[in-house]
């Protein structure tokens, strides 16, 4: 399976890698910001650098945009999986329209409140995660996962 893992630097980044059990396998690319961390992380790795920062800037979103649909041509994923943010939403609403699955996996800081790049994406996403029932609650159409409690 082809996996394109989309998300901002930072804590979104670290979000993704957590789920590596999951991707590790599978042919990946990623779209994300260059960072110190991103850069070592990803020495080895399919790599497509977008262009930060995204919030409030029609630029950035239009340069985004014009990455998504390359790195969309190019890679054709069967699946487009975000922790987000900003850039994740070109990316979610194109690849969706060109026939890929996609998962939207929503900050566990989220209590009772989809995220920007959540709603925006939400009509164009196979699937959204949530990690609570509050939110669960206020758009059924989410999937609920629970972090287990550490023992």
């Amino acid at each position: 399976m082809k996996i394109l893992l989309v998300c901002s630097s930072g804590g979104h980044f670290k979000a993704l890698q957590q789920l590596q059990p999951f991707w590790q396998d599978h042919d990946c690319t990623w779209v994300t910001f260059r960072t110190g961390t991103t850069e070592v992380f990803l020495k080895d790795a399919k790599v497509a650098w977008a262009y930060s920062p995204t919030n409030r800037n029609l630029p950035n979103l239009v340069r985004n945009l014009g990455l998504a649909v390359k790195v969309l041509r190019q890679e054709q994923p069967d699946l487009i999986l975000s922790t987000g943010a900003g850039v994740a939403v070109p990316f979610l609403i194109l690849g969706k329209l060109w026939g890929s699955n996609t998962v939207f996996i929503e900050s566990v800081t989220r209590v009772s409140s989809l995220s920007l790049s959540a709603r925006l994406a939400l009509p164009f996403l196979s699937v959204i995660y949530v990690h609570w029932p509050r939110l669960k609650a206020r758009y059924p159409q989410a999937e609920l996962v629970t972090i287990p409690e550490a023992s």
